[in-house]
């Protein structure tokens, strides 16, 4: 007994007969499936990860800093309703002298509690043990930091604490969830080797800093379904007088909101790209359904003929699809899957995690299996429903000749000028626009794929240019722990090899403007800023407005305002003041979103006479190592950053993420070409194999016959460049958009080397598939074609 009918067995036949197609348009389902798994996985065990290290060492609900509050107020914090724990620490900046590194690195100094078990923002040790009780000079490294400069367990270091050095002993390596993301204050890059995190004894820090029996930074839990805004503003008010800069939630924690970043940045990745995939998955699906349809005719007219109903055609055909569409998933989850796992690596080398969750949900697998089969089946239904709605009789006959008329071109002189097969190829894209026009948008959709790939390489060299050169003039920036006066600048100037000094003043604020808040540092300059005047990306250094506030667009953005609005500004030192304040100008800024007073304004708010804590400085080049020994000795400072070192530490990591990026884009953007060009020309061969052959027998050379073919295909390859350029302006203008944030805003820059590479990488697969097609036509079997009823 045969298991198959006679319809199913046309089903193997007819797959195997367009296999080469099969796979071309399967390997486009599996790229959109491919990008749509890794996006979702990478996404998922980024979350899942995240979440589960935060519960595991108890990442806090709320933080809040103060300048020094006594340890009985902890009771009353942890007696606000909905706060579970209530935790103080002593949390600190110090410089630390690393024997073998001439620049002065500085560290997070946090303490731990007698036990070394924190009741939140607990250490995930990955290496030797935490201080033991009563020993200050014991300490535990950041795990980067101690690897940044190979300080194995046993090592020493030199720790400046409030003025006075300590020698301490590495006794662990660990990480923290609260320090997932490590960045010195100032700096928008980790930089393991100049800053870190270390946990010492609180005694240790206590003696050092004068915070017996007080605190300086508190950290709580909240009961489940507890809003944090309330437990917010009660925790500001308890903290009010002890100079809290405000406290926040953990969604403004700068570490977490880097990582949420990623996760939201995943989540826009799932929805935009896949899309473009599949669609182009469906069109060539459609086309080449129609193309099978359309040479069937007498097969469906003999099956209609034989019994079967029009559903029994219409699902023979949606079978292929369904075939076509399942073995491109199959392909894609691996393929996903592999590449899922690859960014999540990537992940843990951006972020500091102890462990890496990659657990894929069933969800993530059925929403791709479901979206492509939908996509597929929705491409083909167009082609597959004439099948159906085909009568047997009219389909036994062969389809009405097309009307052919003469066309202006024909009419013109330039037709005479061309020779023979020019104007073939040329009636026959006049005579069919439709599809031409069709197969030249799928070749420059395939274009704008791989021009948005590339094209992330000149945006982020971009962003170094502006941030580092054209808004950036100074060697080093020096964070100072505490507000100094002017004078200060003339003990920076004295330092060796200082060439130019500039001070700004940098205070923590929330700024209101209706209901939406947000915690910012406000920057205090002067109208003499030369070394980081207000920079906007398009009109460079702007002059500084002697009254109120200069945003960011982005700043602006969030808050609703523009320029000549107002906003509430409430100060979070001092006084704490509150003032309505003007937008008085907004400029561009791509990355952070900074806010600019003049320092005079600035200062009067304040109460105070000009102060700065934030000094910028030019350096003698011959003179760095005295100037960055002296900085050694230089007590209060909070970090140094080095422009030198930030532009390394940028392209390193953001060009190590962006390369496997590229990568991937240009791999799927390639399986993308291929398919779109290679369907086009494998159909246009079918299409056209007897005409070709009696072109054969009439005289025509294989050049001439395979210039008439494939010149079709160069037409409208050449005709998609520009075309593809364009939409890949459009796709990366989208993209940028869509990926944009609070922190970095991408700039759309796409160079024209960067449009020409996008533009060979399409012309050589346009040669690869012509070479192909070549091939099949030099084998092409003239007498059986010609015996085939057209």
């Amino acid at each position: 007994m045969n298991a198959l009918s006679a319809i199913d067995k046309k089903l193997l036949r007819d797959l195997w007969r367009l296999r080469a197609q099969v796979i071309a348009i399967a390997m486009v389902i599996a790229s959109g499936v491919a990008l749509l798994i890794t996006a979702l996985t990478s996404g998922e065990a980024l979350r899942e990860t995240t979440d589960a290290y935060y519960e595991r060492y108890r990442f806090a609900d709320v933080f809040a800093s103060v300048k020094r509050a006594p340890e009985t107020l902890v009771v009353d914090i942890a007696n606000i309703p909905g706060v579970k724990q209530a935790e103080s620490r002593i949390v600190d900046i110090a410089t630390v002298d690393i024997a073998g590194f001439a620049e002065p690195a500085t560290a997070r100094i946090v303490s731990l509690p007698d036990d070394g078990v924190p009741l939140l923002n607990r250490i995930a040790l990955s290496a030797g043990r935490p201080p033991h009780p009563g020993r200050v000079d014991e300490a535990v490294l950041g795990e980067r930091f101690a690897a940044a400069h190979g300080l194995n367990l046993g090592a020493k270091i030199s720790i400046l604490l409030n003025g006075r050095q300590r020698k301490v002993t590495v006794v662990g390596h660990s990480l923290a969830p609260e320090f997932i993301y490590v960045i010195a204050p100032g700096a928008i890059m980790p930089d393991d080797k100049r800053f870190g995190v270390i946990w010492m004894n609180r005694d240790a820090l206590a003696g050092a800093f004068d915070m017996e029996g007080a605190f300086n930074d508190i950290s709580l839990s909240l009961n489940r379904s507890v809003e944090p805004d309330r437990v917010v503003a009660r925790l500001d008010t308890l903290l009010a007088k002890y100079g809290s800069a405000g406290a926040f939630p953990r969604d403004r924690q700068l570490s977490n909101r880097f990582v949420q970043n990623e996760i939201d940045q995943a989540d826009t990745m799932a929805v935009i790209l896949p899309t473009i995939f599949l669609a182009i998955a469906a069109f060539l699906t459609n086309m080449i359904m129609t193309r099978l349809i359309a040479t069937e005719r007498e097969e469906i007219g003999l099956f209609k003929a034989f019994g079967y109903s029009d559903r029994a055609v219409a699902w023979h055909y949606i079978k292929m699809v369904l075939v076509i569409a399942c073995l491109g998933i199959a392909i894609g989850i691996v393929i996903g899957s592999w590449f899922g796992q690859i960014m999540l690596a990537m992940y843990g080398e951006n972020y500091q995690f102890p462990f890496l969750i990659y657990r894929p949900s069933p969800q993530s697998y059925a929403i791709s299996f479901l979206v492509s089969i939908g996509t597929a089946v929705v491409g083909s239904l167009r082609a597959v429903r004439a099948a159906a709605s085909l009568p047997p009789a009219e389909a036994m006959r062969p389809p009405a000749p097309p009307i052919y008329r003469k066309s202006w071109l024909a009419r013109t002189r330039i037709a005479d000028a061309l020779d023979e097969p020019t104007r073939m190829v040329l009636r026959r894209l006049g005579r069919w626009p439709i599809g031409a026009a069709l197969s030249m948008f799928g070749i420059a959709l395939s274009l704008s794929v791989l021009l948005l790939a590339l094209q992330w390489d000149d945006a982020i060299n971009e962003m170094i240019e502006d941030y580092f050169f054209r808004a950036s003039h100074q060697d080093a920036t020096i964070s100072l722990l505490e507000p100094g006066p002017l004078r200060v600048l003339h003990d920076v100037a004295a330092l060796p090899g200082v060439m130019a000094v500039e001070g700004q003043r940098v205070v923590s604020a929330k700024i209101h403007a209706g209901h939406i808040s947000r915690r910012h540092g406000v920057i205090g300059i002067t109208e003499a800023a030369r070394l980081a005047p207000i920079h906007d990306v398009t009109r460079g250094a702007l002059a500084l407005p002697e009254n109120g506030v200069v945003l960011s667009t982005s700043m602006a953005g969030v808050l609703g305002v523009g320029k000549g609005d107002w906003i509430r500004l409430e100060l979070l030192e001092g006084r704490r003041p509150i003032r309505e304040l003007r937008v008085a100008e907004t400029f561009e800024a791509y990355i952070d979103t900074p806010i600019y007073m003049h320092l005079d304004a600035l200062s009067r708010l304040l109460l105070e006479s000009r102060q700065v804590n934030w000094i910028h400085v030019r350096v003698d080049a011959a003179e760095r190592a005295a100037f960055l020994s002296a900085l050694k000795e230089t007590p209060r400072l909070s970090a140094v950053s080095f422009r030198e070192s930030g532009i390394t530490i940028f392209r390193d990591t953001i060009e190590k993420n962006i390369m496997v990026f590229i990568g991937f884009y240009t791999l799927f953007s390639c399986s993308l070409a291929f398919g779109v060009i290679y369907n086009t020309l494998r159909i246009a061969l079918a299409e056209r194999s007897r005409e070709l052959a009696t072109l054969r027998v009439l005289g025509f050379n294989r050049a001439e016959i395979s210039y008439i073919l494939l010149g079709e295909t160069g037409i409208l390859t050449f005709a998609a460049l520009p075309v593809g350029v364009g939409c890949g302006y459009l796709l990366s203008e989208y993209i940028a958009e869509k990926f944009s944030t609070e922190l970095f805003r991408v700039p759309l820059v796409v160079h024209d080397a960067t449009a020409g590479l996008a533009a060979v990488g399409v012309l050589g697969t346009v040669v690869i598939c012509a070479l192909v097609i070549r091939r099949r036509l030099d084998k092409l079997d003239m007498i059986e074609v010609l015996k085939t009823r057209e």
